[in-house]
C-alpha cells in the first residue's frame, strides 16, 4: 500500500484546481480564467483500497502579497511546502519558463517533485521537447509529464508517475472520503465561483462568501450565505437593477450546489459592506482566511 500528500504548485492560473478535479474525477475546487482563484488548500483524496491513497492538495498560486489576505494564501503554500511527500510543479506551457522557473525556487521544495507541463495542446511536440529541457536543467525535478488538465491528456501517465514516487504506508482517511473539508466549504466556494464568471475583473477579488446557516431538513437544505465587498459601488453592481444579478447569481449557484449536494436547497445570500477587510486580521479570521 502507498500513501502520501501530492500538493501541487504553480503560479496563478497555471491550471492548478482543473488538474485536481481532473485527477480525482470530482469537481471539488472552483475554476475560473481569472487569476488568484484559489484562496485556501483544498484537499483531495483518490484512492484504490489496497493499492493506493493520494492525498492531494490544490494551493494558491505564487505570488508577492499586496494584502494581508495574499499573505494568508502564500502561508497556505508555505504549509503545503513542508508537509508534502511529493510536489507537482505545475507550469503553464504558454508562459514564461524562467517566470515559472523562478516562482518555484522562491518556495524553496525539498522533496521528490514532478514538473508538470500544462496546456501542451496549444502547442507543437517539438515545442514541448525543448521546454521539458529547458526545465529539467533547471529544476532538480524526477521527471517531466506533459499534460493538458482541460482536456484531460496525459493524465494517466502523470498518475502512474505519481504512483511510483509515493512512499509506503496505510491511508490516512476512509476509502469513501472525498475531502476533509466541510460542505459549506464548497458551497461558500461555488458561490464565489459564480461571482467570478458573472462580474468583472475587480468584484471578484474584492469579495468573500461567508455560510452562515446550512441546516439539512426532510425534503431540502436551507442555507444562508452573506457576499462581502469592500464599497456600496460594489454592493449596487452585485445587486443590479431592481435586484436582477443577485438573483441570476443564486439561481445558477443554485444550480451547482444542488449538483454537489446532490439534494434541493433553499439558498438566501445578502450582500455586505465591509471597507478594506482584505487587510483586516479579524475580518480575515472571520472569512475563515
Amino acid at each position: 500500500m502507498k500513501s502520501g500528500f501530492v500538493n501541487i504548485f504553480g503560479k496563478p492560473n497555471a491550471g492548478k484546481s482543473t488538474l485536481l478535479n481532473a485527477l480525482v474525477g470530482e469537481k471539488l475546487a472552483i475554476v475560473s480564467s481569472k487569476v488568484q482563484t484559489t484562496r485556501h488548500r483544498i484537499k483531495a483524496f483518490l484512492t484504490k483500497p489496497g493499492d493506493y491513497q493520494i492525498v492531494f492538495s490544490d494551493t494558491p498560486g505564487i505570488l508577492d502579497p499586496k494584502y494581508k489576505l495574499h499573505e494568508r494564501m502564500m502561508r497556505n503554500v508555505k504549509n503545503a511546502v513542508e508537509d508534502a511527500d511529493l510536489a507537482l510543479l505545475l507550469a503553464d506551457s504558454t508562459a514564461d519558463p524562467e517566470q515559472n522557473i523562478g516562482a518555484f525556487k522562491k518556495i524553496q521544495i525539498n522533496v521528490p517533485c514532478i514538473l508538470v507541463l500544462n496546456k501542451i495542446d496549444k502547442l507543437s511536440n517539438k515545442k514541448i521537447e525543448a521546454l521539458a529541457s529547458q526545465y529539467q536543467q533547471s529544476l532538480p525535478c524526477k521527471k517531466v509529464v506533459a499534460v493538458s488538465a482541460l482536456n484531460k491528456l496525459n493524465l494517466d501517465e502523470l498518475l502512474s508517475s505519481i504512483i511510483d514516487l509515493l512512499p509506503e504506508g496505510e491511508p490516512f482517511y476512509n476509502e469513501d472520503d472525498l475531502s476533509d473539508l466541510p460542505s459549506k466549504f464548497f458551497v461558500s466556494e461555488l458561490v464565489r465561483e459564480k461571482i467570478y464568471e458573472l462580474f468583472g475583473d475587480e468584484i471578484p477579488y474584492q469579495t468573500a462568501v461567508v455560510v452562515n446557516e446550512f441546516r439539512e431538513k426532510t425534503t431540502l437544505t436551507k442555507i444562508q450565505a452573506d457576499i462581502i465587498v469592500q464599497r456600496e459601488s460594489q454592493k449596487a453592481i452585485l445587486l443590479g437593477k431592481d435586484g436582477s444579478m443577485i438573483k441570476r447569481l443564486g439561481s445558477i449557484a443554485r444550480t451547482d450546489i444542488e449538483h454537489f449536494l446532490q439534494r434541493k436547497i433553499f439558498l438566501e445570500l445578502f450582500i455586505k459592506v465591509r471597507p478594506k477587510w482584505r487587510d483586516s486580521d479579524i475580518h480575515l479570521k472571520e472569512y475563515g482566511y
